[in-house]
């Protein structure tokens, strides 16, 4: 079995409300979804979402370092040699994990498909097949952002995020009116995405925790791990690394500095399940917790994050698998997610691979 050629297409689909963060706002989730051929006829799916105003990649630059760069170190490999495929794309472009990841996916979901299993046992075993998942309340003002979160946690969810960082009283104000909206054992958690200054974030911190804050995601610069640390030993809320964390190194790195208690390990961002799993077994080593986080993705995607949650024991977070549910309609993989409005729990299907039921792309981009 050798990989013999690659197919692209892009997909869009609108968000239901535009998805927005401290460094930006989308109206619609654009993805890049890849599917790996080999010479005997078996293929595998992966998907690639470029955000840009998080990550700085546009999906033009996705598209060509996989079609000029990634793909092409690949053709004639065994798919299912997938430390070696990582070694050929390092070799062949430095960085850009979003089009590695896309291709790392694909590789796995051809190498499960081939085995038989669900994507979940070739990542190593399957702790459960039903995952948890975060809602992540939509913006709003605060009286609309507490009755959406506290709808859904009566719908199962049991674990809500806000998005904050841009105005830290603010943040304070909306954990407050949210928590007194919520039943008792729901975790309430915000992201900061990089937003607080270094001077005044511990304050802001100690007033989020007396709001009734458990988790707090990414409240300063990617860099400042120093800041990190001294936060999380006040010990008044748990901290979460989202941007720190792009590469095993960098997870290494936070470890060492004692930074934080959970890492929001996103399979695009860190360059796949591959570095996903080198990044959860420094974790669990550690002792840390581990967050399984989206970008977000459409069905593919959230389908490969939601075997690797299942697959983890130290993912005791509930993962973010919400792209699907963010949009119009789910193009890719609806079914897993049909019933999750309902639950709270992405329910994990039998299938071989990653879990959708895709067959194949007849697109003009293709490699090999």
């Amino acid at each position: 079995m050798q990989i013999a050629s690659f197919h692209t297409r892009t997909v869009r689909a609108r968000y239901r409300r535009p998805f927005a963060i401290s460094s930006g706002t989308s109206a619609e989730l654009v993805t890049l979804l890849v599917e790996v051929r080999t010479t005997d006829g078996a293929s595998g799916f992966g998907e690639a979402s470029p955000m840009t105003a998080y990550t700085g990649e546009t999906l033009d630059g996705l598209a060509a370092a996989l079609t000029g760069y990634a793909a092409p170190a690949l053709i004639g490999r065994d798919p299912r040699d997938l430390a070696g495929a990582h070694a050929a794309m390092d070799a062949a472009i430095r960085g850009q994990h979003l089009a590695k990841a896309a291709l790392d996916m694909a590789l796995h979901d051809l190498a499960a498909r081939a085995a038989g299993w669900p994507l979940r046992l070739l990542l190593g075993g399957a702790v459960t097949d039903r995952v948890p998942t975060t809602w992540v309340v939509g913006l709003g003002t605060p009286a609309e952002m507490a009755e959406e979160a506290a709808r859904y946690a009566r719908l199962g969810f049991r674990h809500l995020k806000l998005k904050g960082g841009e105005d830290p009283p603010a943040d304070v104000a909306l954990v407050r009116t949210v928590r007194a909206g919520l039943p008792d054992g729901v975790e309430l958690s915000l992201d900061a995405n990089e937003g607080y200054a270094p001077a005044t974030a511990a304050r802001t911190v100690d007033a989020l925790a007396d709001a009734g804050l458990d988790l707090l995601e990414q409240p300063l610069p990617r860099w400042d791990l120093a800041g990190l640390a001294a936060l999380r030993a006040r010990g008044r809320v748990r901290v979460m690394a989202d941007e720190s964390l792009q590469s095993v190194h960098d997870a290494l790195e936070l470890v060492r500095r004692d930074a934080v208690d959970v890492l929001n390990i996103k399979v695009l961002k860190v360059g796949g399940l591959h570095r996903a799993r080198q990044i959860a077994a420094i974790a669990e080593t550690a002792g840390l917790a581990v967050k399984i986080g989206s970008m977000p993705e459409l069905g593919v995607a959230t389908l490969a994050a939601a075997q690797l949650s299942a697959a983890l024991p130290c993912a005791t977070v509930p993962a973010d698998l919400v792209g699907p549910l963010l949009v119009d309609e789910e193009p890719l993989a609806p079914g897993p997610f049909a019933d999750t409005l309902a639950t709270g729990e992405v329910e994990l299907p039998e299938l071989p691979g990653i879990g959708h039921e895709l067959t194949a792309l007849d697109d003009p981009v293709s490699v090999g």
